[in-house]
């Protein structure tokens, strides 16, 4: 009898035992199933019974696929090199990368839907599970934290790896931080579904919600650095700073901005230990940083990698990224308090985040500027190739946005834009058109690779996919341009005896057309979208492939 060593026979094996690995989360998901049981048994609260229900079935299933794995698999660890080359682990980048889309077609149905709602509110049917207020954060959770995060977990372990050139840290490690980043998705859009929420904006799940993402963030940060830690090539590329960055700095505002009491085990209730304008100030230092290093800093990271890949020419300047890096997370930290303007916020602070805000100008536009002109001597391939057009526009976008955003910020003009659609069409026009669209161009390079097929099944579907949801950004930012202006100004319009000239429910009766209008262009997203899943089933389940180099070679900057 021979036993098998990472899938070679030998006759010297050890004989097999549970990793450290698997002991420990055996022994976690045995803990958290009984104190699952107890807290649905005890808890007089419905929804919350239920989410410890989810958690004991969570926990007994992981249990159980880790006992099953462990009889299954060869007695030592998975090779890090075969023939000299690295052995990738990329069995979480594909899971991470299809339940993005999973995630995202269901996120962009919601906005869809409440949109919908907007321009004819008979659409909540009187229902309070799907009323606007409780799918409203459902949609924003299910884009940037579902879709945009499978995104980033995805294509921040493949980029590692290759930059790295070694196999990923931890055997079950990066299986826990997917699943586990999944499953928290789960609890926290049935909690928005059921009414459980601390009301704080894009930081709604509850105590025990929060607790069991930092478990798994922490896992992620460790998973990502060792790999770093033990690479291979002695350069860090830019791609794993700004991903670092984004890990770091989320985990610090998570921690800062969600601290709270728990009412008890027993309760999904919580208070906020922050009061008063210090949680105002508290919300929007993580509300703006969330936009900054998760939507941003993290998607920095993905162009900095898949534009030079995808049009085959190195990174414009290298010297530029790393000014664009450390100028960008220095001056983004103190850019929230923008977010407060006329407010009880001391004037002092405000003054700082919009200082900030207009200086943030600077390292926004030289990164813009680095991912466009890495194009190059490749600009003729945006006629041939969709999906590099799809990443430089979103490179464009991006550009636009942090134009806008500093704009907004000056008083002046925030005294117009704010508390209007104007701010709407502000943040669409950077979630659908910079991160939606270096998203799904990420994905688009991502799917051949991960299944070793030659291209992906249909480029013209992709520029169906482009062309369909750029008519549907557009009609969605510019209606909100005009909605917002329109609204600001009939808000402090007044008669020559001091009155104002519209009320209130003639302003939301003026949004009508516009609202109309947005649903359209959602519509068209979410079209584009659905257009996209067909072509990566259709890439996946095509019977061709080829080989792949296991390293690729080293690209030197143009400068």
């Amino acid at each position: 009898m021979v036993a098998q060593t990472g899938g070679v026979a030998g006759p010297f094996n050890p004989t097999k035992s549970m990793t450290a690995g698997e002991m420990t989360l055996v022994i976690a998901g045995v803990g958290m199933f009984f104190l699952s049981i107890l807290v649905a048994a005890k808890t007089t609260s419905a929804p919350y019974a239920f989410h410890a229900w989810l958690f004991a079935a969570a926990s007994a299933a992981s249990v159980l696929a880790i006992f099953n794995r462990y009889l299954d698999r060869p007695a030592a660890a998975p090779l890090a090199e075969v023939d000299g080359k690295p052995n990738y682990n990329f069995g979480p980048v594909k899971f991470s990368t299809i339940a993005a889309l999973v995630w995202g077609v269901a996120g962009f149905l919601v906005g869809v839907i409440i949109a919908l709602q907007l321009a004819f509110p008979t659409l909540n049917f009187d229902l309070s599970w799907i009323s606007f207020g409780r799918l409203r954060p459902l949609h924003t959770s299910a884009v940037i934290f579902a879709f945009g995060g499978n995104v980033l977990i995805a294509t921040s372990f493949y980029v590692v790896q290759r930059t790295c050139r070694v196999r990923l840290a931890g055997d079950l490690a990066p299986w826990f931080v997917v699943l586990g980043y999944n499953f928290f998705i789960v609890i926290a859009g049935t909690g928005y579904l059921l009414g459980i929420t601390q009301g704080k904006e894009y930081a709604e799940p509850e105590w025990y919600a929060d607790l069991f993402l930092t478990v798994v963030w922490v896992a992620y940060f460790l998973v990502f650095l060792i790999t770093v830690t033990k690479r291979k090539e002695p350069h860090i590329y830019v791609a794993n700073w700004f991903y670092i960055a984004f890990i770091v700095t989320i985990a610090v505002l998570h921690l800062g901005n969600n601290a709270a009491v728990p009412v008890s085990l027993y309760s999904p209730k919580s208070y906020i230990v922050w009061a008063g304008v210090q949680d105002a100030m508290m919300q929007w230092w993580y509300g703006h940083n969330a936009v900054g290093f998760f939507l941003t800093a993290g998607f920095l990271a993905i162009m900095y990698y898949f534009v030079p890949k995808r049009a085959e020419r190195p990174l414009y300047s290298y010297r530029l990224s790393i000014i664009h890096f450390w100028a960008l997370i220095f001056l983004y930290m103190w850019a929230g308090p923008h977010h407060l303007h006329y407010t009880a916020l001391p004037d002092w602070a405000q003054t700082l985040g919009m200082t900030f805000s207009i200086m943030l100008w600077m390292p926004s536009w030289g990164g813009m500027i680095n991912g466009l002109m890495t194009l190059s001597g490749a600009w003729d391939k945006l006629r041939t190739d969709p999906v590099l057009r799809m990443l430089v526009v979103s490179v464009a976008f991006y550009g636009m946005s942090t134009f806008e955003g500093p704009l907004m910020s000056i008083k002046v003009v925030n005294s117009l834009s704010h508390y209007t659609d104007w701010t709407v069409g502000h943040v669409h026009s950077g979630a659908l058109g910079w991160v939606g669209y270096v998203s799904f161009g990420a994905i688009y390079c991502l799917v051949p690779w991960l299944w070793n097929k030659p291209q992906l099944y249909s480029l013209r579907l992709v520029n169906w996919h482009f062309w369909i949801s750029t008519i549907g950004i557009v009609l969605y930012i510019t209606s909100m341009w005009v909605a917002g202006i329109l609204q600001g100004l009939m808000w402090r319009s007044y008669t020559a005896l001091g009155f104002l000239e519209s009320s209130f429910i003639e302003t939301v009766e003026a949004m009508h057309p516009f609202y109309v209008i947005r649903a359209l262009g959602g519509a068209l997203f979410l079209i584009g979208a659905l257009i996209m899943c067909w072509n990566i089933y259709r890439t996946i389940v095509t019977p061709v492939a080829v080989e792949r180099r296991a390293s690729e070679g080293a690209l030197a900057p143009a400068e």
